[in-house]
């Protein structure tokens, strides 16, 4: 296997969901993972006694991605601790609640946006500076395709930006050997839906779905684990849909 295969990578906002699945699928590989958090310790704490347990090389800090000084914090614990990365993750991201858009506050939108672009931002910037070679995988959604009406408009336009983000990222980093693309998650079995206040909206949506069912984390990671890895060495500037073909 090659160094980037087994080297080093950073995931924010790790502690649940598909960024936990991913977590836990990059370190049963035996890469070691540094991943932020932002608010849930006992999950953060609960996965790296897991994976610990299990012999796994894994670190956790509490970082919010809309603080400017995350990127530098995660990208210097890693080196100190396992080296130079090879891999990140941006995933941290909120959907801010399910709203038309006549009712957004500018304090939910501006949120959204904070954290979804600008966090990201920040942290493929940090990425671009410290990483010689290696993947970056970014976190879209497919609403950034079908837009989000009635519900989430203002999380689909920011990730519109992170499809725009990974076409031009590719192009720019791609001739320093780094690899850049994006997961796009349609419905997928997680906490984000609930805390938007929708929790029954999986299985309202279901019906949509051509493959007849809602998808999990892992299968999301799986996807994650791979674009990561050397397996997809000739993979960039490309946005996998993971959505069951809605």
């Amino acid at each position: 296997m090659s160094h980037s295969e087994l080297g080093p990578v950073i995931v924010t906002g790790g502690s649940r969901g598909i960024g936990a699945a991913s977590v836990r699928a990059l370190v049963a590989l035996g890469r070691p993972v540094v991943f932020s958090y932002a608010r849930d310790a006992d999950a953060a704490d609960g996965l790296c006694a897991e994976l610990t347990q299990a012999g796994g090389q894994v670190i956790a800090i509490k970082a919010d991605v809309t603080d400017p000084t995350t990127p530098a914090l995660l990208f210097d614990r890693c080196e100190a601790a396992f080296g130079t990365a090879t891999g990140l993750f941006a995933n941290a991201g909120i959907t801010g609640p399910a709203t038309k858009i006549t009712d957004l506050s500018l304090a939910d939108l501006t949120r959204v946006i904070d954290t979804n672009l600008i966090g990201c931002f920040l942290t493929v910037q940090e990425g671009a500076r410290r990483m010689a070679r290696g993947s970056i995988v970014l976190m879209s959604s497919r609403a950034a395709e079908l837009g989000g009406g009635g519900e989430w408009v203002h999380y689909a336009a920011s990730k519109g930006a992170i499809n725009a983000m990974t076409k031009g990222l590719a192009r720019e980093l791609g001739p320093r050997d780094i690899r850049v693309n994006a997961v796009a998650p349609g419905l997928i079995d997680t906490e984000i839906h609930a805390a938007a206040g929708v929790g029954e909206r999986l299985v309202q949506k279901r019906a949509e779905v051509p493959l007849g069912r809602i998808g999990t984390a892992d299968e999301v990671a799986d996807t994650v684990v791979w674009l990561l890895s050397e397996r997809a060495s000739y993979v960039t500037g490309t946005i996998v849909d993971i959505g069951g073909g809605r």
